[in-house]
């Protein structure tokens, strides 16, 4: 399931259900949207608790806008949220 919301501000608290990142983290740098692909997130969760150690997300979701800003591919992953 993917859902999308304008800011990460407007992530329910019951829906975040990753305990070892936040919506801010996953969230657009440019304009603070998300898109919240589940499995891509139920994967990046797994793959935290394997490591046993923090990972850092440098740039989850981006907008399109944000996208081309910064000179992403114009099929970037980052646009899906995976």
């Amino acid at each position: 399931m993917t859902r999308y919301y304008a800011h990460w501000r407007e992530v329910p608290a019951v829906a975040w259900r990753w305990p070892k990142f936040t919506p801010a983290e996953i969230a657009c740098r440019g304009s603070g949207a998300i898109l919240i692909d589940e499995p891509a997130l139920d994967a990046l969760q797994r793959l935290r608790d394997l490591l046993g150690r923090p990972l850092i997300v440098r740039s989850g979701y981006r907008s399109e806008a944000h996208n081309r800003a910064v000179g992403g591919a114009p099929r970037s992953r980052h646009l899906f949220g995976t």
